[in-house]
């Protein structure tokens, strides 16, 4: 059975919803929820700066601030230390952040998300890749197969789905062209990229 993890709060009504279905409809619903497409090792290393993470995570940055500031996600690359220090998300933050934005688009409660949250803390990118949560509003669970989530869908419940392979590689696409910032502080250009900061300085100079 899938992991589950009590969040409280009333029925949510959600993205791909359903109620008891027949086998043949909940296998169809779950191929929809895995995928088998090799996943492109992201570097743990790299940092992006929040206008960034933002863009990538479908966000806004008054989104980005106030769920850094209740640590609802907490940067791992760099937090905020001090008047001239930026803010630098992983990979994963951003994936996270992806997630928490498709929960609440969905309906869920910020104590679920927050929950959501906790389990995905705690998993490498890899690992996160091959989850898709589910929810009936009042519990999340972590479906690793497709058995778990037919499971779910045969038990007659209201559930909807978030294959996080799916939201993987949306953050992926989404970054490839993106500026990043080694660990140690130095800008790192895609091909085909633009360094922002020295976009803005030139800017300022020719403006």
């Amino acid at each position: 059975m899938p992991e589950q993890h009590d969040a409280g709060g009333p029925p949510v009504p959600g993205v791909g919803t359903a109620g008891s279905v027949s086998g043949e409809a909940a296998s169809a619903q779950q191929q929809s929820l895995f995928s088998e497409e090799e996943l492109r090792p992201i570097p743990e290393d790299l940092g992006y700066r929040g206008q960034t993470a933002c863009r990538a995570a479908g966000i806004t940055y008054r989104q980005l601030d106030y769920w850094t500031r209740t640590e609802l996600i907490v940067p791992s690359i760099r937090p905020a230390a001090g008047s001239g220090t930026q803010r630098l998300y992983s990979f994963r933050d951003i994936l996270i952040l992806r997630v928490v934005k498709r929960l609440l688009d969905a309906g869920v409660s910020l104590q679920n998300v927050r929950a959501a949250v906790q389990v995905l803390e705690d998993r490498g990118v890899a690992d996160i890749a091959q989850i898709t949560l589910m929810s009936d509003g009042s519990t999340i669970y972590e479906c690793r197969s497709e058995g778990e989530v037919v499971d779910l869908l045969r038990g007659g419940q209201g559930v909807f789905g978030i294959a996080l392979g799916q939201v993987y590689y949306e953050v992926e696409g989404r970054l490839s062209d993106q500026p990043a910032v080694s660990i140690e502080g130095k800008n790192v250009i895609p091909e085909g990229g633009v360094d922002e900061l020295a976009s803005r300085r030139q800017q300022r100079k020719t403006g």
